[in-house]
């Protein structure tokens, strides 16, 4: 690890057209804070605070680039009606000295009827148990359409203030459903031989990049370095894709990992309270949740920097800069992540339990850790009502503070 003296942690970096004051960055893990797809003053208040709190850019997170990309009302869709309000949140951020940055995506089978207004789409037809809904393959109309949705949603960005957008084509959302032979099973031009898989993705960026050159919008793009299952994506592959996204000049790639619809914990890590879950779902979800969840959700143990390793095979390959994500809670681990050759780090929950986390890494030393311990009741609760941290909840119910008292 660096001596602090040394680090570049608190060193400004440019990162496309505009210049992050230090290495940071708020992952853009989904807030559910929004009402009616558009954004509220909780959004706002939670964005500023981590903008106040020292992060050097912060990223709303998960706002579908069209309508028919909506899983949850509590998401945004990207679209000029919200302008003006996502207006007054990027001035709010800037005046804290933070960049502002948006995700944009398309949940493609993880949409639901009622929010997108049809049968959610994706790159095959079938049934997806998670989202409880059938599914089917997009035609070739719609893919066109889709793709140059997300140049529009770059479009719109830049004219709510934002300076980077953030392109989700992991975790088996819409791009990643297109890349991943697990949701693939197309035997036109898209489906197939991984040139043909990566094809939808290709479209897209080009959309992308012709817009944000056009507006002088930095681009990133969140990238899976493996699905988190057999018969999804591997590192080779995967590595294959990401030689493939560094060729659209993006400004970066932020490395990730894992399905939501298969193994959503390889995303996040660490054991998911299943009561505190079915808690806060609806109620004819319960009792699934209850008693099916343990078998259906596949727990990865917590540890910290644990796509470290992973990540690491992409920096060897790749030219370009490389943000790395995963279970950053210390200053040790955010140096550690650094010394290895990545320009920015991303962190999610560390600011979910203290916005101002970044703050005290400044005035702090090396010994300096944040107070999550990864019980992911934030989680737990975060697609049902909003992210938030246990420890800011009060009394919480009797079941859920002794299920969470028992997770180690």
């Amino acid at each position: 690890m660096s001596n602090l003296q040394d680090s570049v942690l608190f060193t400004p970096y440019r990162l496309g057209q505009v210049t992050l004051r230090n290495r940071t960055i708020r992952s853009a893990a989904f807030e559910s804070m929004g009402k009616d797809f558009s954004p509220t003053q909780q959004l706002k208040d939670y964005h500023v605070s981590v903008a106040r709190g020292g992060i050097g850019m912060t990223t709303l997170a998960y706002a579908a680039v069209c309508r028919s990309g909506l899983s949850f009302k509590s998401q945004l869709w990207l679209r000029p009606e919200i302008v003006p309000a996502l207006r007054d949140i990027t001035d709010a951020i800037h005046k804290e000295g933070a960049a502002a940055s948006i995700q944009i995506g398309h949940c493609g089978n993880m949409t639901h009827y009622s929010t997108a207004g049809q049968i959610p789409i994706g790159a095959s037809s079938g049934f997806n148990l998670y989202a409880y809904t059938p599914v089917r393959k997009m035609r070739r109309d719609e893919i066109m359409q889709v793709s140059k949705d997300f140049g529009k949603a770059v479009r719109t960005a830049h004219a709510a203030g934002f300076d980077c957008v953030e392109v989700h084509a992991g975790h088996g959302y819409l791009i990643s459903q297109f890349l991943s032979p697990y949701t693939n099973h197309r035997r036109d031009e898209y489906g197939g031989s991984l040139d043909n898989r990566m094809r939808f993705m290709r479209m897209c960026l080009e959309e992308v990049m012709n817009a944000a050159a056009a507006t002088g919008t930095s681009v990133l793009v969140k990238h899976n370095m493996y699905d988190g299952f057999k018969g999804g994506i591997e590192i080779p592959e995967s590595i294959e894709i990401a030689r493939e996204i560094e060729r659209w000049k993006v400004n970066g790639i932020v490395l990730s990992g894992g399905f939501v619809s298969k193994a959503p914990m390889a995303v996040m890590r660490g054991l998911i309270p299943i009561y505190t879950m079915s808690y806060y779902s609806p109620l004819w979800l319960r009792a699934f949740i209850r008693y099916c969840g343990p078998f259906m959700i596949r727990q990865f143990p917590f540890s910290e920097c644990y796509f470290l390793e992973d990540a690491k095979k992409f920096r060897e390959a790749l030219q370009l800069p490389l943000i790395y994500v995963g279970g950053l809670v210390s200053r040790e681990g955010i140096e550690r992540a650094l010394d290895s050759g990545f320009e920015l780090v991303q962190m999610a929950r560390a600011l979910v339990n203290d916005p101002a986390f970044v703050n005290k890494l400044r005035e702090g030393d090396a010994a300096t850790r944040s107070e999550c311990d990864h019980r992911n009741y934030c989680i737990a609760r975060m697609y049902s009502v909003d992210m938030k941290c246990c420890k800011h909840c009060g009394d919480l119910p009797r079941k859920i503070r002794e299920e969470l008292a028992k997770l180690p």
